[in-house]
C-alpha cells in the first residue's frame, strides 16, 4: 500500500470510528459510571470485535478475489453503497438521541463487546469499508500488516477518548458529542467517501 493509499484510508477509518454510534456511547456511559482506568475495559472489547471483524473482511475478500474479480467488483459497488446508505440514514437521525443497548451482561467487557458485535454500523460496514482499499494485486495479508494496525490504532484511539470524555465532563458530554451538525458532518463524509469510491472501482474484466 502506498503513502497515499494509507493516508486515504487512515483518513477514512478516522471518520468511520469517530463517528457517534452506540459503542460511543456505551463508553461516555462507561466512563461516567466507572471512571478511565476501569471503562478501558470497554475499548478493549471494541477492539476485540474490531480485531475480529478485520480478520473475517480479509477472508471474505480473499475468498472473493479467488472465486471472481467480476465478483470483488460487484463487492466494492455495493459496498460503496452501503456507505453512501450509512451517510444518508446519519443525516436523517441525526437530531434523535443516540443510546447504547442494555443488556443483560453485567461486565464492562462483556456488554462492550455485545454492543459492539451487534452494531449494524459494524457488521457490515467493516466488509463495505475493506473492500473499497484492498488493491486485487497485492497479497491480502501483506496489506493487512498495514491496515490492522492503523485501523487498531485509531479505533483505540477513538474510544478511549469517548470514554474521556465520559470521565472527565459527566453526563454534560453527551450533548457535546452528540451535536445534530457534528453527526451530520460525519454523515456527509460517508456520503462522499461511497460516491468517490463507487466512482473509481475498476470494470470488471468480463466488461471491458
Amino acid at each position: 500500500m502506498s503513502f497515499q493509499a494509507w493516508t486515504v484510508f487512515a483518513l477514512f477509518w478516522a471518520v468511520f470510528v469517530v463517528t457517534p454510534g452506540p459503542n460511543a456511547v456505551n463508553c461516555i456511559n462507561n466512563g461516567m459510571a466507572y471512571g478511565f482506568r476501569r471503562s478501558l475495559w470497554g475499548v478493549l472489547a471494541i477492539l476485540t470485535q474490531a480485531t475480529l471483524f478485520l480478520i473475517l473482511s480479509a477472508l471474505g475478500v480473499t475468498a472473493l478475489l479467488v472465486t471472481s474479480p467480476t465478483l470483488f467488483f460487484w463487492a466494492k459497488l455495493i459496498g460503496a453503497a452501503f456507505l453512501i446508505f450509512l451517510g444518508v440514514r446519519g443525516w436523517i437521525v441525526a437530531r434523535r438521541n443516540v443510546t447504547a443497548p442494555a443488556y443483560a451482561v453485567r461486565s464492562i467487557y462483556g456488554r462492550a463487546l455485545l454492543i459492539a458485535t451487534i452494531n449494524a454500523k459494524s457488521v457490515a460496514g467493516y466488509l463495505a469499508a475493506f473492500t473499497q482499499f484492498v488493491q486485487p494485486d497485492v497479497p491480502i495479508w501483506t496489506q493487512m500488516q498495514i491496515i490492522m494496525p492503523t485501523a487498531l490504532a485509531l479505533t483505540g484511539i477513538s474510544y478511549c477518548c469517548y470514554t474521556a470524555i465520559g470521565a472527565g465532563l459527566g453526563r454534560a458530554a453527551l450533548g457535546t458529542v452528540m451535536n445534530i451538525w457534528f453527526r451530520r458532518t460525519m454523515a456527509l463524509c460517508f456520503i462522499v467517501y461511497g460516491l468517490l469510491l463507487g466512482s473509481t472501482a475498476n470494470t470488471p474484466a468480463g466488461n471491458i
